[in-house]
């Protein structure tokens, strides 16, 4: 059975940092990618970063340059360390997994096959 549990998550003023976890088990697929997806109250969920099984990274413009997508292959551990938070951050992050057969196809608009239950973070003025 496969489970993705978030922590981390919490309230922060702008221009803070946090870092979100998601420990990931009973997922056994090779070829695969992880990713951090955010749903801003009010608003459509979108895909901020993606990590593929080679390490490779992709995020969505709005992020780049202050989110960092990482993985713990070691301790079965996917990470996002935010910096420079904004208001517009604010939300529920999840982390989500996918089986994939080629690295290209893991980006940031992707379906997800699993999800995790989702953390809060709360960016304040």
């Amino acid at each position: 059975q496969v489970q993705l549990v978030e922590s981390g998550g919490g309230s922060v003023q702008a221009g803070g940092s946090l870092r979100l976890s998601c420990v990931v088990s009973g997922y056994t697929a090779s070829r695969y990618c992880l990713g951090w997806i955010h749903q801003a109250p009010g608003k459509e969920r979108e895909g901020v970063a993606t990590i593929d099984y080679d390490g490779s990274t992709s995020y969505a413009d709005s992020v780049k340059g202050r989110f960092t997508i990482s993985k713990d292959n070691a301790k079965n551990t996917l990470y996002l360390d935010m910096s420079s938070l904004k208001p517009e951050d604010s939300g529920t992050y999840w982390c989500a997994a996918a089986n994939v057969m080629r690295a290209w196809a893991c980006t940031v608009d992707r379906t997800w096959g699993y999800w995790g239950q989702g953390t809060q973070v709360t960016v304040s003025s």
